[in-house]
C-alpha cells in the first residue's frame, strides 16, 4: 500500500496529503468528495487510482442539465418494444468500480436520489429494476460545500471530505517542470496508463484486514472528541460517527499495524469538517486533543510559511541601500534567531521522525535567511 500512495502521488506536485486520503478512502471502501477550485489533479489522481489497480473506470462532469440516461446508460428501445425495461450498461457508472464525478451536486433531483441509494446501498433503483453494482468508491468534486437541503443527505453520504487548496508558492517552479513533462510524454492520454500496482482481488483482501484490526484501544478517546466537537459547535451526523471507525482503521492498516493507536485519530480531520470554518476548527481541536506528532507538525508548518515569507521580503530587499533596511535586517535577524531555538525545541521535544525532517528543513530555510543578512550587513 506505500508503493501504491507513492505511485499515486509520482507524476503530481505537492499532492502526497491527497495521494494518502484516497487510498485511505480505497482501504476503507468508502466514497469521497473533493471540495476546492478546479484545475487541482483531482480527477487525474483518481483516474490514476483506477489504473494502478486495474479498475474498471467511469468519469463525467455533471450539471443540472444531465440526463439519468448519461450516467446510468440508455433504455434499450428493443427490449422496450417487447414490454422490458433494460438499460445498456456498458462503459457507465453501473459497471464501473471506481468513478468520479466532477461539480456533483449540480446534479438535478432524479440524479441525486439516485446516487442516495448507490452510496448508501451499492444498489441502483431504476424504473422497475433493481440491481446490485459492482462499485467500490465513488469519488466527487464540487467547487463549493452545498447548502440545499436536498442536497444535503448526498454530502453526507461521502465520508470522506478532503478540502483542496492549490499548490503553494515554494513548489510553482516545480509544478511547472513537471507539468511540461506530463504534456511531452502524455501521462494521461487515452491509452497511456500507470503500471498495475495490485488488483481489485488484493485491494478486497487489504480490505477484509480493515474489518479485523483491534479499535477497543482508542473508542474512550473518539467518544470525548466527538464530545469535544459538539461542544465547540461541530455536528456530525451518527452515521459518520460509527462510519469514522473504518477511516481510522485504514489508517492503521497502512501503518502496517492491526490495533489503532491514538495517531491514527487524526483521520477525523477528513471525516468530521463540514466547510473550510469547521476545517480550521477541527485542526486546532486536534492539535490540542492528541498526543501525536501532529500538534509539533502543525506548528512547525506555520513558522515554515512564515520564515518562506521573511526570506522573500529579505531577497528582495537585499540589494536596497537604506538605513531603514539595516534596521529591519537586524530585527529579523534576531528574530530568526529565537525562531530557530524554538524549531529546535519542538524537534526535540517531539522525538519523531517526520517532526525531525520538517524542523530541519525549516533550520534549513532560516540558515540561508541569515546567511543573506549578514552578506548585506557585512
Amino acid at each position: 500500500m506505500k508503493k501504491f500512495v507513492e505511485e499515486l502521488a509520482r507524476p503530481f506536485v505537492g499532492r502526497e496529503e491527497e495521494a494518502r486520503v484516497i487510498t485511505l478512502t480505497l482501504l476503507a471502501r468508502e466514497h469521497m468528495v473533493f471540495i476546492g477550485e478546479p484545475g487541482t489533479a483531482k480527477s487525474a489522481m483518481v483516474r490514476r487510482a483506477a489504473e494502478l489497480l486495474n479498475a474498471k473506470f467511469f468519469k463525467y462532469l455533471l450539471t443540472r442539465f444531465t440526463e439519468p440516461a448519461e450516467l446510468f446508460g440508455p433504455l434499450d428501445i428493443k427490449a422496450l418494444d417487447e414490454g422490458k425495461y433494460v438499460r445498456i450498461t456498458r462503459g457507465k457508472l453501473p459497471e464501473a468500480e471506481i468513478a468520479f464525478l466532477d461539480e456533483i451536486f449540480k446534479a438535478n433531483s432524479a440524479i441525486l436520489n439516485a446516487l442516495n441509494t448507490l452510496l448508501q446501498e451499492r444498489v441502483l433503483y431504476d424504473g422497475y429494476t433493481e440491481f446490485i453494482v459492482p462499485l467500490w468508491s465513488l469519488f466527487g468534486a464540487s467547487n463549493e460545500v452545498p447548502e440545499e437541503s436536498e442536497v444535503a443527505a448526498v454530502y453526507d453520504r461521502f465520508l470522506v471530505r478532503h478540502f483542496v487548496k492549490p499548490v503553494s508558492e515554494d513548489k510553482w517552479v516545480e509544478l511547472l517542470n513537471k507539468s511540461w513533462v506530463i504534456e511531452k510524454e502524455q501521462y494521461f492520454s487515452e491509452g497511456v496508463g500507470a503500471e498495475k500496482i495490485m488488483s481489485m482481488k488484493d485491494l478486497r483482501a487489504l480490505h477484509e484486514q480493515v474489518l479485523n484490526v483491534n479499535l477497543e484501544p482508542i473508542k474512550p478517546k473518539l467518544v470525548k472528541l466527538f464530545a469535544v466537537f459538539e461542544s465547540r459547535g461541530i455536528h456530525i451526523t451518527d452515521r459518520r460517527k460509527g462510519k469514522s471507525l473504518k477511516l481510522i482503521a485504514a489508517n492503521a492498516i497502512l501503518e502496517g499495524r492491526r490495533e489503532a493507536q491514538e495517531n491514527d485519530l487524526i483521520v477525523l480531520k477528513y471525516v468530521v469538517p463540514r466547510d473550510w470554518d469547521e476545517l480550521e476548527k477541527v485542526n486546532t481541536i486536534l492539535s490540542e486533543e492528541l498526543k501525536t506528532p501532529y500538534k509539533y507538525i502543525k506548528e512547525l508548518e506555520e513558522i515554515k510559511t512564515n520564515v518562506k515569507e521573511v526570506m522573500n521580503y529579505v531577497i528582495s530587499l537585499q540589494n536596497i541601500e537604506s538605513r531603514f533596511v539595516e534596521m529591519r535586517f537586524r530585527q529579523i535577524y534576531r528574530d530568526l534567531e529565537i525562531t530557530r531555538d524554538r524549531v529546535i525545541s519542538l524537534m526535540l521535544e517531539a522525538k519523531n521522525a517526520d517532526v525531525e525532517k520538517l524542523a530541519s528543513d525549516i533550520i534549513e530555510l532560516i540558515d540561508k535567511t541569515i546567511n543573506i543578512i549578514r552578506k548585506r550587513l557585512g
